[in-house]
């Protein structure tokens, strides 16, 4: 599985080009006391503006699609016959969604997303909105969807629904491989 989130994150860790680049156009507040990078913060400031928010994401997506692509390059050249699943949470927002043979969006309702951003993730009600209007609406995520799980339930729900997908998507690939 290739996470485009983790990669995002790594393209920023400390010592990295990218978190030069964040520090160069934010300034030092965007940073933690031990040299990391306050995501958090920065969160805050750049999902109340757009600007911002374009300003990061011209930093942070170019890396992105470099690391993923010698990701790929490596797996295609050592295990070609393997599926890949990318994990992209903004793949309409950067419309991303041609360049897969198969889209799945798994969808929670704006109320669901904001309860577990504030429950969850200890975001001020403000953030949480402020983050959520910041992405592309559901309905253009499941305009683009091949597949839709739904995440308003529980675990339960989302584990069921998830392996019945894999099951699918293995099928439809031909081969048979556990979740």
């Amino acid at each position: 599985m290739i996470d485009a989130d983790k990669i995002a994150r790594e393209v920023v860790d400390v010592g990295t080009p990218g978190l030069t680049k964040v520090v160069d156009e934010f300034g030092d507040g965007v940073l933690r006391p031990d040299g990391s990078l306050d995501r958090e913060g920065l969160g805050r400031t750049v999902f109340a503006d757009a600007d911002k928010l374009a300003r990061l994401n011209a930093i942070v997506h170019p890396r992105v699609g470099e690391r993923i692509a010698a990701i790929m390059a490596d797996v295609e050249s050592k295990h070609p016959d393997s599926i890949v699943v990318y994990d992209v949470p903004l793949l309409v927002e950067n419309g991303l969604q041609d360049r897969y043979e198969v889209v799945v969006v798994v969808a929670a309702q704006p109320e669901t997303q904001l309860t577990r951003l504030v429950e969850q993730r200890g975001m001020s009600e403000a953030d949480a909105r402020a983050r959520i209007a910041a992405q592309a609406p559901l309905e253009a995520k499941i305009a683009v969807a091949d597949i839709v799980i739904s995440n308003d339930g529980d675990l339960e729900a989302l584990d069921a629904q998830v392996k019945q997908v894999w099951r699918d998507l293995t099928e439809r690939a031909g081969r048979t491989m556990a979740p």
